[in-house]
């Protein structure tokens, strides 16, 4: 079932400004559909307003053609897995998948052959009977997505589910979680703090920052041709670099962060100044003898397939570069920075203007 947002807004009375305005997105039948944003941005306020646990102070929602403001969680035909699993402690795993089934008043047989697939489908058949205390933590998420899949309800709500998890299990439940939302048709909104799931899970992703909604796409074009300063910092690790740079002739071809360190533009842009954004991996650093070159190396972080070094600038600003495999570099090194040539440029407002030798959709290698 689809579902549409038209200008929700969220407001607290005596507070100074709403923590959500305008918020207008259309998420398809079927689709996994991301919302990402920094911590206190709305994305949870947005969540409970769809699952209708908090009101909407103002737009429309609508699920599967029908407006549902003011429509009881219970009538909305959803389910909602929490990031803190909310299970029964007293209950075994399979009361707890069953619990709200019993509530709804479902007949014995259903409610067992619903919990019995749903155990399947999670691999915790052998772990029915156990309480949550004698669970790992993926374990509990699997009991609370077992729960939601035997529901039945065909759209479900998760707020940051994997948040509590270390990051090897994190990356195991994406990919379970992503397969159940395939295998079950579910339409599916996910809520996370972590660009690293929007970018491995989402067909569109929303980003939230600063009450409203800075871009939706899909992961790859919000990576690639990013609205704004937010947007391009927010996705991409290490982070972008974003650099001060003027336009000091009119109708410019060339934008100098220093000698070394400059792209050249296909389109001329007018006076002024801009901010120029480019990823760590659209840097070289070239090592230099003596006090040549123009930046100092300050850290250096070898990962095995590629290599991240931290340097300043002699302008006093740092930059972040990626080189791929095991790149030997010392600390305090002079080395010279310069661009391959991708980058975006940003106006006053923050807004991008150009994107300049960018990945198109074109360019993209596509599985044999």
């Amino acid at each position: 079932m689809g579902i549409e947002l038209r200008g929700i807004t969220k407001a607290y009375e005596h507070a100074a400004q709403p923590v959500l305005r305008e918020v207008n997105a259309e998420i398809q039948d079927g689709e996994l559909f991301v919302i990402v944003g920094p911590s206190g941005c709305g994305k949870s306020t947005l969540l409970r307003m769809i699952a209708g646990i908090i009101p909407i102070t103002a737009g429309q929602l609508a699920i599967d053609g029908q407006v549902m403001n003011g429509v009881p969680p219970k009538d909305r035909k959803l389910s909602m897995v929490f990031q803190s699993y909310a299970l029964y402690p007293f209950l075994d795993v399979a009361a707890n998948v069953a619990f709200g089934l019993k509530a709804r008043k479902m007949p014995v047989a259903e409610i067992k052959k619903r919990v019995t697939e749903a155990l399947e489908m999670v691999n915790l058949t052998k772990y029915r009977a156990r309480k949550p205390r004698e669970l790992s933590g993926g374990q509990r998420q699997r009991v609370a997505l077992a729960r939601a899949i035997a529901s039945d309800a065909k759209i479900c709500l998760m707020d940051e589910p994997l948040s509590n998890l270390d990051a090897q299990l994190r990356v195991k439940m994406r990919a379970e979680i992503r397969e159940l939302q395939r295998k079950l048709g579910l339409t599916l909104i996910y809520v996370t703090h972590d660009q690293t799931e929007a970018m491995t899970m989402a067909d569109h992703v929303m980003v939230l920052n600063d009450q409203q909604v800075q871009q939706i796409d899909t992961p790859l074009d919000i990576y690639n041709h990013p609205a704004n300063h937010f947007v391009a910092q927010f996705f991409g690790t290490p982070q972008i670099n974003l650099l001060t740079v003027k336009a000091e002739q009119q109708a410019t071809h060339e934008l100098r962060v220093d000698s070394a360190l400059k792209v050249v533009l296909k389109e001329p842009l007018a006076l002024g100044t801009y901010t120029l954004g480019i990823r760590p991996n659209q840097l070289i650093a070239t090592t230099v003898i003596g006090d040549t070159g123009n930046a100092q190396v300050i850290n250096v972080e070898t990962l095995g397939e590629q290599t991240i070094i931290e340097a300043i600038l002699d302008s006093g600003v740092p930059v972040r570069i990626v080189q791929a495999g095991q790149v030997q570099i010392d600390i305090e090194q002079r080395i010279e920075v310069t661009a391959k040539g991708a980058a975006f440029i940003f106006d006053d407002h923050q807004q991008l203007i150009v994107e300049q030798g960018g990945i198109t959709d074109d360019q993209l290698v596509t599985a044999k």
